[in-house]
């Protein structure tokens, strides 16, 4: 008995191949990753933002004021309020914009409004008094400070205090949103939070360098608040604690016990003061940002900080895969280099 044959032809099925994504562009690649514009490249779009802001404020203030210095030669609360309340709006104009661009929200960049209310402004700016203090008492321990008496009396001082008070909480808030809001944010995803925390506490410094009399203690010492104010960022998860140690630490320095704030000495203040010893025990007209003991205390400072914080809770997208992980990962399994933010 013959087989039997089937009038149906054999058919033979294929895996179909599955659809693969086109490569991009070599250039686009350069600036656009598989989240959007890269980490990289949004971090220099705000800064070209906060700068082209900035100039043209400047144009429009020299032209109203028909080309009258800007700069400031004399500390006093309105002139710091002004000054530092444009700064602040510059950066939040800046920081809107890009949160435009890339459709985020408002409180990913290190000033959320809900957590205003937790309290942790008035404790950052309880911490920030008493690191000012502390390192003044090292300072009188040593004979190289001394108050010599109250300077402002009676409703002045009430006046005063407000002034002030309103004064450097907007320089706690420019400073803080300037360096540690969207600019940290950005560049975390680009390469890791420590890395840009370096980074921006480098420029951090840079910007203080034309202070008066600056020193390199003094830069020194800017570049570690710098690096305590990330820790208070990457433990809190926003920038309200460090919002409040600048501003308290400020506020003393200046309001309250009366001593220079990087070279320049406040009027209205409470209290009056001098300094008397060798520069690196005082700090000299910079004030005690530029003494030896500042760093010293905000080291103290950080590990206390971080044994009762101990929690990380400021985790930008992309912080544990910033985009050279992401790229090199890509590579070794021969894919095309997608890599992004």
């Amino acid at each position: 008995m013959e087989p039997e044959v089937s009038s149906h032809p054999e058919v033979t099925l294929t895996p179909t191949p599955a659809a693969v994504e086109p490569p991009r562009s070599g250039l686009r690649n350069v600036f656009v990753g598989r989240r959007g514009i890269r980490a990289g490249w949004r971090f220099f779009l705000f800064l070209v933002l906060v700068f082209g802001i900035t100039f043209v404020a400047g144009s429009v203030i020299r032209v109203l004021t028909h080309g009258a210095p800007m700069r400031m030669t004399a500390l006093t609360p309105a002139q710091l309020s002004m000054s530092e309340g444009l700064s602040l709006l510059v950066t939040c104009l800046a920081t809107w914009i890009m949160m435009r661009i890339e459709r985020g929200k408002w409180g990913r960049y290190g000033l959320p409004l809900r957590a205003f209310w937790r309290g942790h402004l008035v404790e950052g700016a309880a911490g920030g008094f008493l690191a000012i203090s502390a390192v003044l008492l090292v300072m009188f321990l040593l004979h190289g400070f001394s108050i010599t008496g109250v300077a402002t009396h009676g409703t002045t001082l009430l006046w005063s205090l407000l002034a002030w008070s309103l004064g450097f909480l907007l320089v706690g808030l420019a400073e803080e949103f300037a360096f540690r809001g969207y600019a940290q944010y950005s560049l975390s995803q680009g390469i890791g939070f420590w890395p840009a925390a370096v980074v921006m506490s480098g420029m951090f410094g840079l910007a203080h360098w034309g202070n008066n009399g600056e020193t390199k203690w003094g830069l020194l010492s800017v570049v570690c608040f710098g690096l305590l104010f990330c820790l208070f960022l990457r433990r809190m998860g926003n920038l309200w604690w460090a919002v409040g140690f600048h501003a308290g630490w400020d506020w003393g320095q200046t309001f309250f016990y009366g001593v220079p704030d990087s070279g320049m000495l406040a009027t209205h203040n409470f209290l009056t003061s001098s300094f008397h010893g060798p520069t690196w025990i005082t700090g000299g007209s910079v004030g005690p940002e530029a003494s030896v003991f500042t760093p010293v205390v905000l080291g103290v400072t950080a590990l206390l900080f971080s044994l009762r914080h101990r929690e990380v809770k400021y985790r930008p997208a992309a912080d544990f895969e910033p985009e050279r992980q992401v790229a090199a990962a890509e590579l070794m399994a021969g894919a095309p280099v997608a890599g992004g933010d």
